[in-house]
């Protein structure tokens, strides 16, 4: 992949968005729970009014660097990054804009809503240190792990089916992004900050309420954990360790959903570990 310059644009061509009744209930139940939305906010569900629809519609997905304009979009896929904690989101969003040399984020070509569908990118949390956003984010990771030595952060967030295929190049993109910032940044610390040894990631996951006691309470056919996000299947097979803990945040609403629980997934994964990401999620999405 070349090296991208300023105004960046990729197009991926058409993907199929589809849509099946347990991730629609998920997406349409979570949404259902925000208030006072934003009208830049993903909307692409809403393509279908019936509870019975399943099926697929076309979309010409295209990747940018985060510009100013993307606030309102990237701030929406963020609202329950930190769960229902109360801190300077705006600000986190404001640090994410403000470094479009490495992070992409995924709309869709020629949508009058300019809605953001995806966004990826990669933060060192000392670089940020001083900034309150990021005091207060750090104080949430350490109530919940306690291995001071993670600092570099990587998020991705997107909308619920998200067309799988779109993984591999996002993905590829922030990670070369990483690797030309260690030579391409104009001064020497700006160059070091992006030497990651580590990678933690905060996610999400659906587990079965059943999954920790006797599976015979389990239906046949229920899986215990459910991602919410293809890759993090993976990323929790690399990882040098993880946990999951409750989140506060419970949207989910409808009969399917509710016998499953949300819950926060942390995961801490070494740089030299990336190349088999890679390689494994272009395995998993031409399955």
């Amino acid at each position: 992949m070349p090296r991208k310059g300023t105004g960046h644009r990729q197009s991926l061509g058409s993907q199929r968005l589809t849509f099946s009744p347990f991730p629609r209930s998920m997406a349409m139940a979570r949404r259902n729970g925000f208030s006072n939305h934003n009208k830049d906010k993903t909307e692409y569900s809403d393509s279908s009014d019936s509870e019975e629809f399943e099926g697929a519609v076309q979309a010409d997905f295209v990747f940018f660097d985060p510009k100013p304009n993307d606030f309102h979009g990237v701030k929406f896929l963020l609202q329950i990054y930190l769960d229902t904690k109360e801190w300077d989101l705006s600000g986190f969003v404001d640090i994410i804009l403000g470094q479009p040399t490495v992070g992409t984020v995924v709309k869709i070509e020629n949508d009058e809503d300019d809605g953001v569908y995806s966004i990826v990118n990669a933060l060192n949390l000392g670089t940020y240190k001083d900034k309150k956003c990021i005091l207060e984010h750090k104080d949430y990771l350490l109530k919940l792990c306690l291995d001071g030595d993670v600092r570099n952060k990587l998020r991705s967030l997107h909308v619920v089916n998200l067309p799988p295929q779109l993984l591999p190049p996002l993905y590829g993109a922030l990670f070369d992004e990483i690797d030309w910032a260690t030579e391409d940044e104009p001064t020497e610390e700006l160059q070091n900050s992006f030497c990651f040894k580590f990678y933690l990631i905060i996610s999400k996951i659906y587990k079965h309420k059943n999954a920790s006691q006797n599976k015979g309470k389990m239906k046949i056919g229920d899986e215990a954990v459910i991602f919410v996000k293809t890759e993090d299947v993976i990323f929790l097979e690399l990882s040098s360790w993880s946990f999951n803990f409750p989140l506060h945040a419970q949207q989910v609403t409808t009969n399917e959903a509710g016998t499953y629980l949300l819950m926060g997934l942390v995961m801490a994964v070494e740089a030299r570990k990336v190349p088999i990401f890679r390689k494994q999620l272009h395995v998993l999405t031409d399955e």
